[in-house]
């Protein structure tokens, strides 16, 4: 009888134990994704051919507190109320950009690259982004020709402002529709692809 009840006592421990265990790693997973490593699926072609849709990337989350953007990064931020509805918090003239930020945040997550950081001077020739008085540096941007894609009257990101495009110059909601966005809604860079397995890498 003593025997028995021991048994039962060992199973219930073991059976604590592991609900303890699993306790403490679900803990642990829901730490790094809310502080460290965040995962990302890309959701539209705005980024093609960097990322396809479908495809799932790994957000550093820690490194947005201590260091800012580059030129160049694909960052995961939320995007403007207006960017809900394609618009501009203040509508520019025909043919231009949206130069006037939101101060509204809206729900989306959205994954652009950094095309421009405060204070740069930007505009679109030939399709081509000129930034600062230069070609830009993105051998995977895709070359567009709609209106959206050319504005030669030359803008100035504001302060404390990124100007975000997609890859997909001419499938791209971005900057040049709802305006520069905040650094402060930034989530992180985006700086590997775990999904597809034929995909996975550094980007």
């Amino acid at each position: 009888m003593a025997r028995r009840e021991k048994k039962a006592k060992s199973a219930g421990g073991s059976l604590v134990e592991l609900v303890g265990i699993v306790i403490v790693a679900l803990g642990l997973a829901l730490g790094i994704q809310a502080f460290l490593i965040k995962p990302y699926k890309i959701p539209s072609e705005s980024m093609v051919p960097t990322l396809e849709i479908g495809q799932r990337v790994l957000v550093n989350r820690v490194a947005n507190n201590f260091t800012d953007p580059k030129r160049g990064d694909v960052v995961v931020f939320k995007a403007p109320v207006e960017a809900q509805s394609n618009a501009c918090a203040a509508p520019p003239p025909a043919g231009l950009p949206c130069v006037t930020p939101s101060t509204r945040k809206g729900p989306e997550t959205f994954i652009k690259r950094v095309v421009g950081l405060e204070g740069d001077r930007l505009k679109i020739e030939n399709g081509k982004v000129v930034r600062n008085g230069k070609p830009e540096d993105n051998p995977a941007a895709q070359r567009c020709e709609s209106g959206d894609c050319t504005f030669t009257n030359e803008i100035r990101v504001p302060k404390g402002h990124l100007w975000l495009m997609g890859d997909n110059r001419g499938a791209s909601s971005d900057s040049r529709v709802w305006g520069p966005v905040p650094r402060d809604w930034i989530i992180g860079e985006a700086f590997s692809t775990y999904w597809p397995p034929k995909r996975i890498g550094l980007l």
